[in-house]
């Protein structure tokens, strides 16, 4: 099993849906538990990583056990293990990068 290294890149704020759809409208604002740049190493055993939304671990944890499993995208990305996802909050949605690294493979940690 490969480490997976999870990179929030994206944050958004649809406003009109907030006022339109939320009891608190705006207020609510982006998503405040993650912030662009945080990253998050996923070591297998389905734990999720410390401090990552619980929301957002359900919505991508398919995708992060794929990566760790050495499953590809290609031809869809670039580079192969890796992939972008995002949760399923429809109002503040965020943006992740999901990619493999480790065992038997050059990559930094």
């Amino acid at each position: 099993m490969k480490k997976v290294r999870i990179t929030v890149l994206r944050k958004e704020f649809y406003p009109e849906y907030a006022d339109e759809y939320l009891t608190e409208g705006q207020s609510v604002g982006p998503c405040p538990l993650l912030e662009v740049g945080d990253e998050f190493i996923f070591e297998g055993s389905a734990k999720m990583p410390e401090g990552f939304c619980p929301w957002a671990w359900i919505d991508i944890y398919r995708s992060v056990s794929a990566m760790s499993s050495g499953s590809s995208n290609k031809p869809w990305t670039k580079k192969d293990g890796q992939t972008i996802v995002c949760c399923t909050d429809g109002v503040r949605p965020v943006v992740f990068c999901v990619e493999a690294f480790g065992e038997n493979d050059e990559s930094v940690e």
